[in-house]
């Protein structure tokens, strides 16, 4: 099969209204070199995409300065035609679900429940209405038995579940997931696929090592290497292509 990458030509995604726009983006840390170059891509409407690369590539710190955790040195992310700023944080976050590679870093409240709840609540919606919403995710994802429990009682797994159910009853427009799998055995891999792929969001971006399940949830990919993104294609054909994935240390099937 021919490599993707043997045409230095990158593809692209045709034009469709834009959801979120990132355009030259440069990031370093103090006092470093860059850990992202110059990095631009579009995700419209209807959009699924993997965001894959080997360890250290720049997946989690790109994702952050999409959703303003961190402010490049060049360059810009727009949501829905919204540039990214601290002035504009509050309410592009409203359109916004962000999964943590930790899911302990998003919850901190006493229980499962009122974790599901905050956001919402957050946002003025009515206490019954974010109660039914909450139940609900806790039914699809298993934990409706873990409801007044703490997180802490929680496997690392359950964990994750219950941050994306935390995510998921703010209805965001654009999903952002760092490493969704990570801790779930394979019928709740099986199971979180299905409930991606249910959800009424206008876009998706996941970043994962996890490639067999994101060619079950992602039709683009784009793949990174020391900060810069060098494929912007169709999953189906990139996951096929062993070549090119041995070239950028993702070898397929482990």
């Amino acid at each position: 099969m021919k490599s993707l990458t043997s045409n230095p030509q990158l593809l692209v995604s045709q034009s469709r209204e834009s959801v979120l726009k990132v355009e030259e983006l440069t990031y370093s840390y103090p006092r470093q070199q860059p850990v992202l170059k110059n990095i631009s891509f579009n995700l419209n409407v209807g959009d699924r995409f993997a965001l894959m690369g080997a360890t250290g590539s720049g997946k989690s710190t790109l994702l952050e300065n999409i959703i303003g955790l961190k402010q490049p040195q060049q360059g810009q992310v727009w949501i829905r035609n919204i540039p990214v700023s601290h002035k504009t944080l509050l309410h592009i976050r409203r359109h916004i679900g962000f999964g943590f590679q930790d899911a302990n870093d998003q919850l901190f409240m006493p229980t499962v429940i009122e974790d599901i709840t905050f956001g919402p609540r957050n946002y003025g919606v009515p206490h019954a209405i974010a109660i039914n919403k909450a139940q609900q995710l806790l039914i699809d994802f298993g934990l409706e038995s873990y409801a007044n429990s703490s997180v802490h009682e929680l496997s690392g797994g359950q964990r994750r579940l219950a941050a994306l159910a935390a995510i998921l009853a703010l209805e965001p427009d654009i999903l952002i997931l760092d490493e969704p799998t990570t801790g779930l055995d394979p019928a709740w891999r099986r199971r979180l696929a299905h409930i991606l792929l249910q959800l009424p969001i206008q876009a998706m971006l996941i970043a994962s090592h996890d490639l067999n399940w994101l060619g079950k949830v992602t039709k683009k990919a784009l793949v990174m290497s020391g900060g810069s993104i060098f494929i912007n294609a169709d999953i189906e054909p990139l996951l096929k292509d062993s070549q090119t994935l041995e070239r950028f240390n993702l070898p397929i099937g482990w």
